[in-house]
């Protein structure tokens, strides 16, 4: 497989075969992103996605998962997006689902029907970056939607029969806000359910807008030990009935993760994060910080 640029999709996706249809980013706006900041923006050619399909069925390969690369690859053209997905169901006769990263504007561009002719074509599982549950939030970092806009256009894709999975970021409101984003974002989630939730609890990385926000005092960030009691008020307030969901937090600063199923498996994980707060309450604040943007590469294997 040839892939420009850095991987990145959530751990639930590990054993999914990833499958690249565009290159980059086509929002791109994000103000905590570099991901695909060195990119231009592209779909790639039909004959390239089919040729590593093709590639890929002739060594064996029948994924029951595909998962498409880049970005927010949900942007495609409805078309175009049917058409890679007749391909993989042709190729791969074991595959149950194709999963890929979508934004809130992605749905609103696609109609009622497209929305069901993506799920019927066997889209399972998109990927929203929510980040936050508070709308002052979403407009500072430049999100591409606000919070009654993620409302609508998930109860949107759900009816249409496709599942959605939300992406968040502890920390993200800042230095002091970590409990209020928690039950902000907490009342969503009530609302909304997804079926999985992963944080990635927030890195400020050199060259991002964020980055230079911080570094000239217009944001100031959480330390570590307020990310983990953030990330503890949130899972706290997390209630669903007649509902597994899958949760998934790092925080790579400090090299702690926590994951497990809500409802079931939520004390494990709070007991988790209380012996974390308690070691991080012995030591002097951390924050997270990266002076070296990663270089950009293509990946071949």
């Amino acid at each position: 497989m040839i892939y420009e640029g850095q991987i990145c999709r959530g751990p639930m996706e590990r054993s999914s075969f990833m499958l690249p249809v565009a290159v980059g980013c086509s929002y791109n706006r994000c103000r905590f992103c570099n991901l695909f900041k060195h990119l231009k923006y592209r779909q790639l050619p039909m004959e390239q996605v089919e040729e590593e399909i093709l590639r890929v069925r002739a060594l064996g390969g029948d994924p029951e998962t595909v998962f498409l690369g880049d970005g927010n690859a949900f942007g495609l053209e409805t078309g175009h997006l049917l058409e890679i997905a007749g391909k993989i169901r042709r190729s791969f006769p074991s595959c149950r689902s194709i999963n890929m990263d979508a934004t809130v504007t992605n749905i609103r561009l696609k109609s009622d029907e497209e929305l069901r002719a993506l799920a019927a074509a066997g889209v399972g599982h998109l990927y929203l970056g929510i980040e936050s549950g508070l709308d002052d939030v979403l407009g500072t970092m430049e999100k591409d939607h606000t919070l009654e806009q993620a409302y609508e256009q998930i109860q949107r894709l759900r009816a249409a029969g496709l599942i959605y999975d939300a992406h968040i970021m502890t920390g993200i409101a800042g230095r002091g806000r970590g409990l209020e984003n928690a039950e902000a974002t907490a009342e969503f989630f009530n609302r909304t359910r997804p079926e999985r939730i992963i944080n990635f609890s927030l890195f400020l990385i050199a060259g991002t807008p964020l980055y230079e926000d911080a570094k000239a005092g217009r944001f100031f960030p959480a330390s570590e030990l307020e990310n983990l009691e953030e990330e503890r008020r949130l899972l706290q307030l997390m209630e669903w009935e007649g509902q597994r969901v899958a949760y998934d937090g790092f925080h790579d600063c400090i090299t702690f993760r926590v994951r497990g199923r809500l409802p079931g498996e939520k004390e494990k994980m709070l007991g988790m994060l209380d012996g974390a707060i308690k070691v991080w309450k012995e030591k002097e604040p951390v924050f997270a910080w990266a002076e070296r943007i990663p270089d950009a590469v293509i990946l071949k294997e």
